[in-house]
């Protein structure tokens, strides 16, 4: 069954996080990073603080200064003209330097990140006589024919161990990989990292229900993934709350403006119903 409405773009993200999470302190994530008009956005640029700076994961062997990352979701298409598309994000992205040739087109690379190997695009490129090599276990450069140095990364073929995170993005997840993705997060002790976890997880499992669904059968699974996603759910469920009393107290105000009432008496009457601070009900008026 089709998944339609996972958020694969945000795990997206998390996961790239931790992949570089050794050298988090050295980069710069913006997500969705616009392109001067809202339609034109790269899903994810890596900037270097320290253009010198190693990173350690074999992704980022290729990064420079200035990284444009692609991610396409499992129903995405990746072919030529999706090739040319990021290739033209990363020209753009060169051409809005504040100043001529700010960004040194040697100083940007490209990555475009899939699950399954794009067989098509690659005997494209052997038609028309680009050199590909595959430099890692799934990680496959294109050079020849491209303005800045460019990567396919097909997380299917990538190492389990080294790469559990861009791995789990995937709707083919079975019920070990579940289990290694739930020992993962169970290992990450710093808040952030289980944060970014936490996102990865949230759209595993919402593309995998069924073998979730079977796993909840396994008592000590369904502890394990409970325990992990209770804060997760519990963070959801305060924030929709928040958003319940924001609500009311917008909704009594323009009862109350409706009726006549003034800003002064509205203030007093919001802040004795909804226990809150006058310089709070100042943001509602």
């Amino acid at each position: 069954m089709k998944n339609t409405k996972v958020q694969w773009h945000p795990g997206f993200v998390a996961a790239m996080n931790l992949e570089l999470a050794q050298n988090r302190a050295d980069l710069i994530f913006e997500k969705e990073y616009n392109l001067n008009t809202k339609p034109l956005e790269i899903d994810l640029l890596v900037v270097k603080k320290n253009a010198s700076v190693h990173i350690s994961n074999e992704i980022g062997k290729l990064f420079r200064g200035h990284n444009i990352m692609e991610y396409k979701s499992p129903e995405d298409h990746l072919d030529i003209d999706a090739f040319y598309k990021t290739g033209a994000y990363a020209s753009l992205y060169k051409s809005y330097g504040k100043t001529v040739d700010e960004i040194k087109s040697e100083d940007i690379t490209v990555s475009i990140i899939r699950e399954a190997r794009p067989d098509g695009l690659f005997r494209y490129f052997m038609e028309k006589e680009y050199l590909l090599s595959n430099p890692y276990r799934g990680i496959y450069y294109i050079e020849g024919k491209v303005l800045f140095p460019t990567q396919i990364i097909v997380t299917r073929e990538l190492e389990q161990g080294s790469h559990i995170w861009l791995k789990a993005l995937s709707e083919r997840l079975g019920k070990d990989d579940i289990r290694n993705l739930l020992d993962g997060v169970n290992r990450l002790t710093e808040k952030m990292d289980k944060e970014f976890a936490d996102s990865v997880l949230e759209v595993s499992i919402g593309a995998n229900k069924q073998v979730v669904e079977e796993l909840i059968g396994d008592e000590s699974m369904c502890q394990a993934l409970m325990e992990i996603m209770e804060p997760v759910i519990q963070l959801r469920d305060q924030e929709n709350i928040e958003k319940g009393i924001k609500k009311g107290i917008q909704m009594t105000i323009d009862t109350l403006r409706e009726f006549g009432h003034g800003d002064a008496e509205i203030k007093t009457a919001i802040v004795r119903k909804y226990n809150i601070s006058a310089e709070e009900v100042e943001e509602y008026l």
